[in-house]
């Protein structure tokens, strides 16, 4: 029996971001969900001050144009890290230059392709055990890069 929920979407929204180690031996996966929410700049300004937290150096974050990554938020969370955080925009339609699309289309594509969560809270779940599993996948990381257009790191290619 397949129990539906009508009129009702129930969703999970996932931010991550894919870094290069101040040590610069190690990309790590530092990520964030919601449970019927979505990341709107409000949202994601305190993502990346928590990723500059966890970071503890400067960091440079290359990312799309998109209304989440623009505004008063990132303003104001920009001129309290002083030069922490440096924000590099890509080029409009620059998707296949990021690494973190891949790590998308892996989870939703291989990882969750058949799944049947019970609900939004179940799914969640799911989510965070499969990023906690490709967190410490250092392989499977660097092929999130190699799979985009844009250049590993030098330094992993040692």
């Amino acid at each position: 029996m397949l129990l539906h929920k009508g009129g009702h979407r129930e969703k999970v929204s996932v931010a991550a971001a894919l870094w290069l180690s101040p040590e610069r031996d190690r990309l790590r996966l530092f990520t964030r969900t919601l449970v019927n929410g979505y990341f709107n700049n409000r949202r994601v300004a305190p993502f990346l001050g928590a990723l500059v937290d966890e970071v503890g150096s400067p960091l440079v974050v290359v990312w799309d144009g998109g209304n989440m990554h623009k505004g008063d938020p990132i303003r104001d969370l920009l001129a309290g890290c002083d030069s922490r955080l440096v924000l590099e925009q890509l080029p409009a339609y620059g998707s296949e230059l990021m690494p973190v699309e891949q790590l998308w289309a892996w989870l939703k594509y291989d990882r969750l392709a058949n799944l049947a969560p019970r609900d939004a809270h179940h799914l969640d779940d799911v989510v965070r055990a499969e990023l906690a599993t490709v967190e410490g996948d250092q392989r499977r990381l660097e092929n999130f890069f190699h799979a985009s257009r844009l250049p590993l790191p030098r330094t992993l290619l040692l």
